[in-house]
């Protein structure tokens, strides 16, 4: 294994103290609850909370966005496990105003159990919690209502943050988050496994020199198995599933996101971008803005993943206002 750990049974508890004292300016952990990240960046006035979380391991997903006009705060699970019902819970006393709060995470049934938990616990506190599932990974099902959340998160949280910054209520919040949702679409490769921290093995088994288009962060199966391919070639086939499954016609204007999954060099990421770029120009489709880099990872994993969100002037807003987090920042 090649990971620089303690005990790997502790690396959660020790990731979470290591990453308040290097962002103490931003936030810090639930006095009462070790496995809530919240904001110190706090609105001076009341606002919707926006509360987000889900399993350990895709750093900087999802502590990394918690901060001033993003999350409030976010709850964090074991390596590729989802939050218990009871920091779910603790985060919605910690960050409520009075307005109610939205949760937002990927669509994994563990998260929707604990997360629903979480929701009824606030309930019986005279609390109004609603939730917003990321549905993003477009070869996960044929079925949207039945698909993952993956890299797209980052633009549903941020979209469903600024509607609560401009201080929107709880259902025209909730209407940010899944108008940007069914507005995004993503699709990744592995070439690697990622390994987990507790027994130093990977999660599933790839032969040096394969990769699988489609795979999902956890190692979900994806299209299929090959050799290794060119970048461009394999841009080019993320990109039909994406352009086809998105109903892309040539005149949209998108922001683009090229994610490392955690192993993968920023060179590779940005020859990659470079393709995508090239794709989406002979389209017709204009790029608004893009990102590149580790937005959503899988521990060690080497692979990358593309993201399209399809723009129109309100979704611009969203993601346009301003924000300061450790991992995006938008002035």
């Amino acid at each position: 294994m090649r990971r620089l750990i303690n005990n790997g049974y502790d690396v959660v508890e020790e990731m979470l103290e290591g990453y308040v004292k290097a962002h103490r300016d931003y936030v810090e952990l639930l006095e009462h609850d070790n496995r809530v990240v919240v904001t110190k960046k706090k609105s001076n006035k009341p606002k919707v909370g926006i509360i987000i979380g889900g399993g350990s391991g895709h750093e900087p997903l999802f502590l990394g966005y918690v901060g001033e006009n993003f999350a409030d705060a976010a709850v964090v699970g074991n390596v590729n496990t989802s939050p218990s019902p009871e920091p779910c819970y603790n985060a919605v006393k910690a960050v409520d105003t009075g307005k109610g709060c939205l949760y937002l995470y990927g669509n994994y049934a563990g998260d929707v159990m604990n997360f629903d938990m979480g929701a009824e616990m606030a309930a019986e506190d005279g609390i109004r919690v609603e939730s917003v599932q990321v549905k993003d990974d477009v070869y996960s099902s044929p079925n949207f209502n039945e698909r993952r959340g993956v890299a797209g998160d980052i633009f549903v949280f941020k979209a469903a943050a600024a509607a609560a910054a401009l201080g929107e209520d709880l259902d025209e919040v909730k209407r940010a988050a899944e108008k940007t949702n069914f507005n995004t679409r993503s699709m990744g490769v592995a070439l690697s496994s990622s390994t987990l921290p507790a027994t130093g093995q990977p999660i599933f088994e790839m032969a040096d020199g394969d990769m699988e288009i489609g795979m999902g962060i956890h190692g979900e199966p994806g299209v299929r198995r090959t050799k290794i391919k060119p970048a461009d070639e394999v841009v080019d086939e993320i990109l039909s599933y994406i352009l086809e499954d998105g109903k892309f016609t040539g005149n949209e204007e998108v922001y683009v996101l090229v994610n490392g999954l955690g192993s993968l060099p920023l060179m590779d990421q940005y020859i990659c971008y470079r393709r995508v770029e090239q794709v989406l120009t002979e389209k017709g489709i204009k790029i608004y803005k893009s990102l590149v880099g580790n937005y959503a990872t899988s521990m060690d994993m080497v692979g990358m993943s593309i993201t399209l969100v399809k723009l129109d002037d309100e979704i611009k807003k969203w993601l346009d206002y301003p924000c300061d987090t450790p991992y995006w920042k938008v002035k």
